[in-house]
């Protein structure tokens, strides 16, 4: 059996951080990174989809067409936005 440091006989027990990255950030620092990225890749697809639905709304209230196309384009301008905060946020953590 190979030598793991302990003395006490127990494999990775309390006497020995065996695995674990140091301040606990190796597997959960991944998952926040991934979880930014599906972030990023959620944005704009979300707002321009949740923008058409109350610009889809409005127009039938109103009885109008053109509500619909500006609420995409407001949708897809929120996204954009989100996108570059997301992005910002995790450039400046990064450095």
């Amino acid at each position: 059996m190979a030598d793991d440091g302990n003395t006490d006989g127990t494999k990775g027990g309390a006497g020995g951080s065996q695995g674990a990255p140091s301040g606990g950030r190796g597997t959960l620092g991944d998952l926040v990174k991934a979880e930014s990225m599906i972030q990023l890749a959620l944005a704009l697809p979300a707002g321009c989809l949740i923008g058409a639905l109350v610009g889809s709304a409005l127009d039938k209230h109103f009885h109008t067409g053109w509500i619909a196309v500006v609420g995409i384009l407001l949708g897809a301008a929120a996204g954009f936005t989100q996108i570059f905060r997301t992005a910002s946020r995790y450039m400046k953590r990064d450095s």
